[in-house]
């Protein structure tokens, strides 16, 4: 955090060093994608950093205005918007600085050794798949052929052949497949719980439309609830509303289900067959989107002396998981992984719960993985089977 500070307090605008006056915020994320490829592409060696919420000049002249708090919160996920629309994958990091009685922002990105970064699929009509930005006199300078070509050809100089890359499921061989058990999803907390209400709100009904007497939905309640939870006589509004808030209350319960006591690791590992240390690596992996299929998006919660605790164990392991309309994307960076080596991707795997719909199907993984010294990305397919 001292660094931080420093930079803050005393660095000056470079093409590794960018301050602006306001933080990006939701209306900001297309600047922001475009300033973090600018940055990530400058010739500087080392991490680069972006400064919201502070103005600076060349002659050491600032003025601290500051962000909200509000800003760290993960709206907008700064990094998965990283994640999602940039490739190939980039570090970055979101923390807060105090300075002067003002908080700012300083984006920290990674060491940026695979260069070029460009835009992985279109965020709008004005940043569209492949654009790639350079920051160059303290401004981003959209690139061309020639600025691109001059980096790849960098890029290529000493570089290793992708087809010395292997990625699959661990066993005594790599596997392509993996077979995943499936898991009757109607028997999650929340299923159960809401099944209960329904047969409770139609007695109600009953009740309502035969003039029947409460006798029935008190017989009703004890045998869906028990002697444990007392009759509450409840309107058929109030069931209603009860039903519709049943997923938030059992959000902790079903991802307790679903991924810890049903769930699976998604483990993979991948073989350096090759000669040389792959440096730098990391992996991107793309599956489609099924109401049947779920992965954890972040660390499951753990059972502690009976109690639910939402932080799971390996939290800081967790990969990062983004899902949107059409697919899923896990990402992982892996660092060097030495010649002859095979390396385990994930710290803490990504865990994986499958529905009765996907019941002897299988599903494509599409993978890749980049690093520093790859000619070209290895890419290629697995399978899930279920």
């Amino acid at each position: 955090m001292k660094l931080l500070e420093k930079i803050v307090r005393s660095a000056t605008p470079s093409n590794g060093i960018q301050f602006r006056n306001t933080a990006y915020g939701t209306k900001g994320v297309r600047e922001f994608l475009r300033d973090v490829i600018a940055i990530a592409n400058a010739s500087v060696d080392g991490p680069r950093y972006i400064v919201v919420g502070a103005d600076a000049d060349t002659r050491g002249q600032r003025n601290f205005v500051g962000v909200s708090r509000d800003d760290f919160s993960g709206k907008p996920a700064y990094a998965s918007l990283v994640n999602e629309y940039v490739e190939p994958p980039l570090g970055i990091r979101y923390q807060p600085v105090s300075v002067e009685g003002k908080v700012v922002g300083v984006y920290e990105i990674g060491g940026c050794e695979d260069r070029p970064y460009m835009m992985r699929v279109d965020f709008s009509e004005t940043l569209r798949r492949g654009d790639a930005y350079m920051r160059l006199n303290e401004s981003a300078m959209k690139m061309g052929r020639r600025q691109l070509q001059a980096l790849f050809e960098t890029k290529f100089q000493d570089a290793v052949s992708a087809a010395n890359v292997e990625i699959g499921f661990p066993g005594e061989i790599i596997h392509k497949d993996r077979h995943i058990d499936i898991t009757d999803l109607s028997e999650l907390p929340s299923a159960v719980a809401g099944a209960k209400l329904r047969q409770m709100l139609e007695i109600k009904n009953d009740m309502r439309s035969k003039g029947a007497t409460s006798r029935m939905a008190r017989l009703t309640h004890a045998r869906l609830f028990g002697s444990d939870d007392p009759y509450r006589d409840r309107s058929s509004d109030s069931l209603l509303e009860n039903l519709r808030e049943i997923e938030q209350d059992y959000r902790d319960q079903d991802r307790y289900f679903r991924f810890q006591e049903h769930g699976t690791d998604l483990q993979f590992v991948i073989y350096n067959q090759g000669e040389e240390a792959i440096r730098e690596a990391s992996l991107t992996l793309v599956m489609p989107q099924h109401p049947s299929l779920h992965i954890a998006n972040e660390a499951p919660p753990r059972l502690v002396h009976g109690r639910l605790l939402a932080n799971g164990a390996g939290e800081d392991d967790y990969p990062s998981v983004r899902h949107d309309d059409h697919s899923i994307q896990i990402s992982a960076t892996l660092g060097d992984i030495d010649a002859g080596g095979c390396v385990e991707v994930f710290g803490a795997p990504p865990r994986i719960c499958v529905g009765k719909e996907l019941e002897g199907k299988r599903l494509g993984i599409q993978y890749s993985i980049f690093a520093q010294n790859l000619r070209a990305p290895a890419k290629g397919k697995l399978r899930l089977l279920f």
